[in-house]
């Protein structure tokens, strides 16, 4: 399997954080050669950006089953059953609010990616495919999320 960036993250955000990363904007340089792509996708008011957390790890003895933000109010829940960055593969895929797009870069506010983080793909949100009718998650979702956008 052979995957590579086609772009990067550049965000004020340094380092991961749990929460409020609803009103940060970031950049997203895509390489020059697919500036192309992006034509058209200014019309879309979300986008789902797929990138790599190249700064996580994943250690399967405390990772594989844990509590989500290692809060003592949560659950004790296996990885696949949360959206944590510590995973055996550390792909993140977030739907951000698209802000603008000039030449090969895309400005979007709530992409919860940490500078320099490499970007894999970049899609429109579309609602019939990202937005199931009556979703169902845990209380606990709700809960966690509350303070993270």
């Amino acid at each position: 399997m052979k995957i590579e960036p086609i772009g990067i993250v550049h965000s004020a955000v340094k380092e991961g954080v749990d929460e409020n990363w609803g009103p940060v904007v970031a950049e997203i340089h895509l390489r020059q050669e697919y500036a192309d792509g992006l034509i058209g996708l200014q019309e879309f008011s979300h986008i789902l950006v797929v990138y790599y957390m190249d700064r996580s790890t994943f250690d399967a003895g405390g990772d594989l089953v844990r509590r989500p933000q290692g809060r003592s109010d949560m659950p004790d829940i296996g990885i696949f059953a949360q959206r944590a960055k510590h995973r055996p593969n550390p792909i993140g895929i977030t739907c951000a609010k698209l802000i603008d797009i000039e030449g090969a870069i895309i400005r979007v506010q709530g992409l919860d990616a940490i500078d320099y983080t490499p970007v894999l793909d970049v899609k429109p949100h579309f609602p019939a495919f990202d937005s199931p009718a009556n979703p169902q998650v845990p209380a606990w979702v709700n809960k966690l999320m509350a303070t993270y956008f």
